[in-house]
């Protein structure tokens, strides 16, 4: 029977995180190469990426390197070379934006569609599988409707984010770092400005919100809908997260790990795309990991509903766990009502009257009263959040050696010593034989069990042993050590095998002349190179008007497209059935950079930001 494969996609600032993601349980790790990822300041040597890819094979795991930058044309040459020599080295896809790189002579390597390339319509997708695309990372912003609707018309493997830092953009449609600051986030270098404080005021210059977060967004967290997912037609579940920290990457794969075992365990039609079962000595829970307050985002509607709040517009820092309100508040000290153990050295906060967000380091925690290391101005009620729980990272700093790979072992005599099958859960075998001199043992029968008891010892390796057959003559004698050293040979051959049988699966694009589904293309193709817009004319765009291919260079563009809408996020939007008296438009928001224009397509349900015309300037 056909089993569908369901992937675990993590994220790797670098060759420590990207093997952690792979021993709790990733089934494939994504990473940036020395150049050219949409996360510049996470960056890795060929060397680093190789070590990756050979621990990432042992378990049938896979590496991705993110290539999703757009190029120059000196860039896409560079970048062409880039690709030969990671293919040489076995990673198993490269995730690009430039489809400049289509038009060059790239090695046999599989090629996936950046989120960066806005992949929200069933057109794009269809195309993007059409002109050889072996994955494609799906726009956030889309429900498990248009999902359904984009698997339906098109075969090709989808991926989704499922968890992690939001862009309140559509990916590679935000422009406001590259025209406001010479930064452009397509090509690694966000500036964060969905990250500033704003203040809001309408047409009449009326102040609706002063000094807030009004475009920063809560962290996504679908965890409770992977098995929707699934029957939507998604096959990578991707966790966001090439900036975070080890622990946040062994806490958060461990967590989705679980959750997609349960699933899949449950399913005779569905199994992991990786080998290896993996246990844990801690309980994985993302909200003790860096958050912002979780969101489904749009998942389960295409638009902005009344309470789909997913703005975090109080403060863009981490929130963490919730762990309860305030029931007492003393100078010295303060007591929670929470069920979760407060510990000495945890990093708390809370919102003050204010709104802003105040940090607590814990001094002492003793007999349910907490006491901090500096005073703290906190009341009865006050809702206390720990970011840095001390005792869970130190267990996952401890967590190694999460993931085994179950063995069968048979162990039998030959004629100048022993001879060791090895079994594995892939039906890999290695054979190890060792030259012994035999000898008579004094008490007869001893030495099936001595050869079990040490064969099954697994130590440190990534093997987890089921069932030993041992065929040995009862009156044999052999040390310990004897067994031991050919366990550990038969381990050693086994991984060589296993390295040496992993195929990297070889794609050959050729190019063709399928329509690009519009008549024409503009800044908002992200295009920068001649080979970029050679592509589109074989694809059938006609005209391709260089004045327009930079947003720098086109007044009045949309600095950012998005979903999100601020009129309801602040539940001032008349479609949702909020009241929005006294408030006239055009809205306006304004941080330390200037002033910013919103516009709203409520037919569309999407909101973009323009710079603010200064007084004067042609409104026409």
């Amino acid at each position: 029977m056909h089993r569908h494969k369901i992937e675990l996609l993590a994220p790797a600032k670098n060759l420590v995180c990207g093997m952690s993601a792979i021993n709790h349980g990733a089934d494939a790790v994504y990473i940036g190469g020395p150049q050219f990822g949409a996360r510049a300041a996470a960056s890795n040597s060929l060397v680093d990426i190789e070590k990756l890819v050979a621990h990432a094979h042992q378990f049938r795991a896979r590496v991705y390197v993110a290539l999703n930058t757009i190029f120059d044309d000196r860039e896409l040459d560079l970048a062409v070379g880039l690709s030969h020599r990671l293919h040489g080295i076995g990673v198993d896809a490269l995730i690009i934006q430039d489809v400049g790189l289509l038009e060059s002579e790239l090695p046999p390597i599989p090629l996936h569609s950046s989120t960066q390339m806005n992949n929200r319509t069933v057109d794009k997708v269809r195309f993007l599988e059409k002109v050889g695309f072996q994955q494609v990372v799906l726009a956030r912003e889309l429900s498990l409707a248009q999902i359904k609707e984009i698997r339906a018309a098109t075969t090709v493997p989808l991926e989704f984010f499922v968890h992690g830092a939001l862009c309140v953009s559509y990916s590679g449609q935000c422009y406001i770092s590259e025209v406001m600051a010479g930064r452009s986030a397509n090509r690694g270098e966000c500036a964060q400005f969905c990250r500033h404080k704003f203040t809001l005021q309408d047409g009449q210059g009326k102040i609706l919100e002063k000094d807030r977060y009004l475009l920063s967004l809560k962290d996504l967290n679908l965890s409770n809908h992977l098995g929707a997912l699934i029957d939507a037609g998604v096959s990578s579940f991707k966790i966001e997260g090439r900036l975070k920290d080890e622990n946040y990457v062994k806490n958060v794969t461990a967590y989705y790990r679980q959750a997609l075992d349960k699933i899949i365990d449950g399913d005779n039609g569905l199994q992991s795309s990786s080998a290896g079962r993996c246990s844990f000595g801690f309980i994985p829970d993302p909200a003790k990991s860096f958050n912002r307050g979780k969101t489904d985002y749009f998942l389960t509607n295409r638009g902005n509903t009344r309470g789909n709040t997913p703005g975090a517009i109080d403060s863009p820092k981490s929130t963490g766990q919730r762990l309860g309100k305030v029931v007492r508040a003393e100078k010295q000290f303060f007591i929670l009502a929470t069920g979760e153990t407060v510990n000495n050295g945890d990093g708390l906060c809370f919102f003050d009257p204010k709104r802003g967000l105040v940090g607590i380091k814990v001094n002492r925690a003793e007999n349910g009263k907490i006491y901090p290391k500096d005073p703290v101005i906190l009341a009865e009620g006050m809702t206390i959040y720990r970011n840095s729980d001390t005792a869970f990272n130190k267990l996952l700093t401890r967590s190694e050696g999460c993931r085994k790979i179950a063995i069968q072992l048979q162990l039998k005599e030959t004629p100048d010593g022993l001879w060791m099958l090895i079994r594995d859960e892939d039906g890999i075998e290695s054979k190890t034989t060792v030259t012994v001199e035999k000898a008579v043992a004094r008490q007869v029968g001893m030495v099936t069990a001595l050869a079990e008891k040490q064969l099954r010892k697994s130590g440190g390796s990534v093997f987890s042993i089921g069932e030993v057959s041992v065929d040995l003559r009862p009156e044999l004698f052999f040390r310990a050590a004897v067994f031991n050293d050919l366990r550990r040979k038969g381990f050693a051959r086994n991984l060589v095998k296993r390295l040496q049988l992993y195929q990297v699966e070889d794609t050959e694009i050729t190019k063709n002349d399928f329509p690009w589904p519009a008549d024409e293309v503009s800044y908002l193709d992200n295009i920068t190179n001649h080979k970029a817009e050679a592509f589109y004319r074989r694809h059938g765009v006609m005209k391709i008007d260089r004045k327009i291919l930079r947003a720098a260079d086109v007044e009045g563009c949309a600095l950012m497209t998005t979903k999100y809408c601020i009129k309801a996020q602040l539940e001032i939007c008349p479609q949702m059935g909020n009241s929005a008296d006294g408030v006239t438009g055009p809205l306006t928001i304004m941080d330390n950079t200037g002033g910013y224009e919103l516009g709203f397509d409520c037919s569309q349900c999407v909101m973009t930001v323009r710079k603010l015309k200064s007084k004067g300037q042609d409104s026409g």
